[in-house]
Formats: structure tokens, sequence, C-alpha cells
């Protein structure tokens, strides 16, 4: 076995989150019911993810949806954003860009329109590693085959020759059906210790 490339998902891996804490402080702020605001903002959300609506169309029709002005609309969107982002894993982001240059790394994010800026500014992802795949600029997310083949195209390298690391166990899957060596982020020693063995194999 010859691993040339090492990718990695973002959210719940490079980046740790708590995922609820919007729900948690808008739901009560807007008389919703618990998992009210997600089933409001499906289809936002959704169409964000592959691109199919701007940063702006998205925050129009979250304001149209949920009902707020300028004033909250914007500090909803600095919440969702604070979610978004997490905190950086800095062990993990530490080992991935100690992986360049012996390996070519990249990224493959199920992403929302305007991540990319977002994240390069906080984190500088794009200074990291040598492609990110975002699905809301590739039209497509995880576990859809094709994204896989993207990040492969990207950095020139076959997936069997490809390691990739995600939180959630279907994407793992979709990845090895794929033909790339998937592994599934349960901690940061765990994955580092998991990648490190196929790196080392």
């Amino acid at each position: 076995m010859s691993i040339r490339a090492v990718v990695f998902d973002i959210g719940g891996v490079l980046e740790l989150t708590e995922p609820g804490s919007l729900e948690r402080i808008w739901e009560p702020r807007l008389g919703l019911g618990p998992g009210e605001l997600g089933a409001r903002l499906a289809g936002v959300a959704a169409a964000g993810a592959v691109g199919a609506i701007s940063e702006q169309q998205a925050g129009q029709r979250i304001a149209e949806i949920l009902g707020l002005d300028a004033s909250q609309l914007r500090a909803f969107l600095a919440d969702l954003w604070a979610e978004y982002l997490g905190m950086l894993n800095t062990p993990l982001a530490s080992y991935f860009a100690s992986l360049r240059p012996r390996y070519r790394t990249g990224i493959i994010s199920n992403s929302f329109v305007g991540a990319r800026h977002r994240e390069q500014q906080r984190y500088g992802f794009g200074d990291l590693t040598d492609l990110i795949v975002y699905s809301h600029e590739a039209g497509m997310s995880k576990p859809d085959p094709r994204i896989y083949q993207l990040a492969c195209d990207g950095l020139g390298v076959p997936a069997a020759d490809m390691v990739f690391l995600d939180d959630l166990p279907e994407n793992v899957t979709a990845a090895r059906l794929a033909g790339l060596h998937g592994v599934l982020f349960q901690d940061t020693s765990q994955a580092i210790a998991d990648i490190q063995a196929l790196l080392d194999g």
C-alpha cells in the first residue's frame, strides 16, 4: 500500500463544534418549540450547502422565514457562524499541516455559502492544505461519491492512494466504497494513530 494523499473533514474534525447551540439561543427567543428552528430553515440549509443560493439570498430567506428585522438578522447570523466555526482542533491541525510536503493534503467539507472566506480568515485552512473541496462550491455533498472523486482529481492521486478522515460513519463508508482508505474520527489521538498506522503500513 502506497499512501500519497491525506484528506480531512472540517466540522467536528478540524473544527470542534457544539451542535444545537443556535437552537438553544434562538428557539426560546423566537417562541419556537424544540427542533422547530431547524425544520423551518431546512430548505435554506439544503440550498446553501450546495450553492443553490447565494449567501445574501440565504440571509434574506432566513429573515423572511423567521420574521427578523435587520438587527435581529445580524445577531442571528453572528450566532450561526459562531456555532459553525467552533474552535480549531489545534493538535489535529498541527498534525495535518505536518504531513506536507511528504503527502498531498486536502479537505472535503459539507459546507454553507460563505464558509470559505470565514474559515480562511479565522483558521487559514487554505494555507494549511493543497486543496479544499467545499460542497457549496462543488454543488454536491458527502456522501455523494462524486465529491470524493473531485478530491482525487484535484490532488492528482487515485482513490486507492488516499486516506480520508470524517466524523460521520456514512461519509467514511461512502469514501471506502469509492476506494479511499476511510478513517472514522472519534477523538484526536485515535484519529492520528489510525492515520499514522496507514501511512506507516
